[in-house]
């Protein structure tokens, strides 16, 4: 009788716990498709606010009719306006915020940690090398290299970049098949701090007009958003992003330990590299063409960790439409805020996401409950 008691606890125990897994599998259906509806809020939003009242409804018009209604002045520059500025700057949001957000995601499953991001570590600082030194020395060491790829120069050697630093700091953080979070942090703040050193060592040998250039890396931004620079990266991060759902069910597993993982039939390492080479083309990409943003793949992942709970399987997509959206509506306010001025995404991110990973070293020290 005791036997069938226990197992009737049991059988009962697991049927609570799959209802409570259904309820949560379903919030966080909702939560992505509502993220959804949000993002495409976000993106027209994005694609209406700027300095100049050009009218992106009109466009649209143009666009559903086929046809164009008037050939004016204001009306081809209103065109001009939402077709070749605001469109590819809206597109460049959507990749990079979804690329640093996933990107961060992944980061924080693989070494089970919610304070891992491809910014803190250093991998965005590796990015940001290998990118300006194509554009330093694209003319002159790195010629025949920039003449041989063309346009993929600069996202193929930020990818580089990025891949070498987050090499080096898992080789430096793993013994023994363990990977030392404290040691992570250290590495990754010694790796960004000789990047950080090396990119200065470029910055002093460039001229003016790469003095110019190399500006814009400094806080990051959209504003540099071209039709050009989208086919040359989007491809890149597309390509990564459309890897990590792949990698979801085996970062669930390695939550519980890479041993138990390896008893459930997880190729665990095979899952380290792939994670690793997706974040370092999906970050490097990004650099590659906004700079250096930071804090986006911190605060995205644990913001929907509290929302919708680990389960990577909802995560990872969610986690892409929110930091899409996140990064839009930064970068509508950075063109508004001082309008018709333009204000450096890099500083609205930090000023948010600075005061939000303080808070989340506070709440795991216990000095806060919030």
């Amino acid at each position: 009788m005791a036997d069938q008691s226990i197992a009737g606890t049991s059988g009962m125990t697991r049927l609570a716990r799959g209802g409570e897994d259904g309820d949560r599998a379903a919030r966080a259906r909702l939560a992505i498709a509502l993220l959804a509806v949000i993002l495409g809020a976000a993106m027209l939003f994005s694609l209406t606010s700027g300095a100049s009242d050009a009218s992106a409804w009109a466009v649209l018009r143009d666009w559903v009719s086929g046809s164009v209604a008037d050939n004016s002045a204001a009306d081809m520059r209103t065109r001009v306006i939402i077709q070749d500025i605001r469109l590819p700057r809206v597109l460049m949001g959507v990749l990079v915020g979804a690329s640093l957000a996933v990107s961060g995601a992944v980061m924080q499953g693989l070494f089970r940690n919610p304070l891992a991001d491809p910014g803190l570590i250093g991998i965005s600082a590796g990015a940001s090398l290998g990118a300006v030194a194509v554009i330093v020395l694209g003319t002159t060491m790195l010629a025949p290299v920039v003449a041989l790829l063309g346009p993929m120069a600069l996202p193929l050697a930020a990818f580089v970049g990025g891949l070498v630093a987050t090499l080096i700091l898992y080789r430096i953080a793993t013994r023994q098949g363990r990977t030392s979070v404290a040691t992570m942090l250290l590495a990754g703040i010694a790796l960004a701090a000789l990047a950080m050193a090396l990119t200065g060592v470029l910055v002093y040998m460039a001229d003016d007009r790469q003095l110019r250039d190399l500006t814009f890396w400094q806080l990051g931004s959209l504003a540099g958003a071209t039709w050009q620079k989208i086919g040359t990266a989007g491809p890149v991060i597309v390509a990564a992003l459309a890897a990590t759902p792949f990698l979801a069910r085996g970062l669930n597993a390695l939550a519980l330990g890479e041993a138990t993982a390896g008893h459930l039939g997880i190729p665990v390492q095979r899952l380290k590299y792939v994670a690793i080479v997706s974040v370092s083309a999906a970050v490097g990409a990004a650099v590659a063409v906004s700079g250096g943003i930071g804090f986006v793949g911190i605060v995205v992942p644990h913001l929907l960790r509290l929302a919708i709970g680990p389960d990577n399987r909802y995560l990872l997509p969610a986690s892409a439409l929110l930091g899409a959206a996140m990064l839009l509506v930064a970068d509508a306010v950075c063109r508004t805020i001082v309008a018709p001025a333009e204000l450096p995404i890099g500083i609205i991110t930090a000023a948010v996401g600075g005061p939000f990973f303080l808070w989340i070293l506070l709440r795991k020290r216990g000095i806060v409950d919030l």
